[in-house]
């Protein structure tokens, strides 16, 4: 890879953009991602993705889920993958249990943080869809708020979340409106303050692709409006419609500095679910094309995007076919020492536009109809600039 002093070096000019949201971005690639493709992954190849995740600066990594292999044979061997990856300090690990034999066998690695840490309730608004993905119906959920409230007012709980999932629309049911949402969300805000435990988190999952961004923004500003002490906001933002990271985009504007939003992503933009009927058309939001346009707007991420990219080139390699990233296929826009070679010639193929990481090795073979140097005094001025700049 091109050597540059790290992903800021990209001649991002620091101004926070004013107003903005604090932003966290939890890595899905390993879980979401990985739960959709190929049970034929070796525990080496996963390790070394993971390892490459811990090494780009990403605060918060899933590393898989304690699922029964029987219907998620991807998570077969979860306990030897956390048992054997290495940890990087300032990098909180976690994974996803959906029941009590799930959560204790994570309870065997210390090293993963509960999710959950702060307690939450939860109801998918498709029926369906739920009874696909976890067995269970959606009153079933419904009736297992108290239980949740009373375990958090037995631990002492002072703080607590609040969450729907298939929030937008399903693929059995149709879209959902903002009347519904908010109705569900009411009534366990209702049960968390009943029981004197303050709600100050929202989790709103869309498993199925039906977010847009207009009825984000709405949903967004309803809550704000409705419980101005929500002040954190968690989206799960699938993209197979291709509005994910538009839908975030409108999120982060959305917010206020008061608020903090937390995107989930996956590297190459990979995930799906398979209950949902798309596969891995599902998607995700690209990790990768979500910190270059944080970065863009002066959002800083303490995230290394060259070597976020190199990961998403790995995982390609790792699961065996493209995956649906941007940025790492045309990198983020060059500046500062980075910029294209005026003589460049003829870039046709998406492996030749890998030159701006792999340099002239990249375009072997590519044709060039410059006979003599191209001369530029505007470009000069620039690389004047450039080598005048303090880094």
């Amino acid at each position: 890879m091109t050597t540059a002093p790290s992903e800021f070096d990209h001649g991002v000019p620091w101004r926070k953009v004013a107003g903005l949201p604090q932003v966290e971005i939890v890595e899905e690639g390993m879980r979401e991602g990985m739960q959709i493709e190929s049970a034929d992954i070796s525990v080496e190849r996963k390790l070394e993705l993971l390892d490459a995740l811990s090494q780009t600066g990403l605060r918060t990594i899933v590393v898989g889920s304690f699922v029964s292999p029987s219907w998620t044979p991807q998570m077969a061997h979860i306990d030897e993958l956390v048992s054997r990856f290495t940890p990087v300090d300032g990098v909180t690990y976690t994974a996803l249990a959906l029941n009590e034999r799930g959560r204790e066998r994570m309870r065997h690695f210390p090293l993963l943080r509960d999710p959950d840490e702060v307690p939450r309730t939860l109801v998918h608004l498709c029926d369906v869809f739920v009874r696909r993905n976890t067995n269970r119906s959606q009153q079933a959920e419904i009736d297992e708020w108290p239980a949740v409230v009373a375990r958090a007012v037995e631990s002492g709980a002072t703080h607590a979340g609040i969450g729907i999932n298939a929030a937008w629309g399903s693929n059995w049911l149709g879209p959902f409106d903002e009347a519904t949402r908010m109705a569900l969300l009411e009534r366990q805000y209702e049960l968390w303050t009943a029981a004197g435990i303050t709600v100050d988190r929202v989790w709103i999952g869309d498993p199925m692709g039906w977010n847009l961004p207009h009825h984000v923004e709405s949903q967004l500003r309803a809550i704000r409006q409705r419980w101005p002490g929500i002040t954190r906001v968690h989206l799960h933002l699938h993209d197979a419609r291709g509005v994910a990271l538009l839908s975030a985009y409108v999120a982060l504007r959305t917010l206020g500095p008061e608020c903090t939003l937390v995107l989930d992503s996956s590297v190459g933009g990979m995930g799906g679910c398979p209950y949902g009927g798309h596969g891995r058309m599902t998607r995700m939001i690209a990790t990768e094309d979500l910190v270059d346009l944080l970065s863009e707007m002066g959002v800083d991420t303490g995230i290394d995007l060259d070597r976020l990219i190199d990961a998403s080139i790995l995982a390609e390699d790792v699961v065996g076919h493209p995956l649906w990233g941007h940025v790492s296929k045309a990198g983020p826009r060059p500046r500062r020492g980075r910029l294209f070679a005026v003589d460049l010639p003829f870039i046709e193929t998406e492996a030749e536009a890998q030159h701006f990481r792999l340099g002239a090795a990249a375009y072997p073979n590519a044709r060039s109809p410059w006979k003599t140097a191209i001369t530029s005094p505007a470009r000069d001025a620039v690389d004047g600039i450039d080598e005048g700049t303090v880094r």
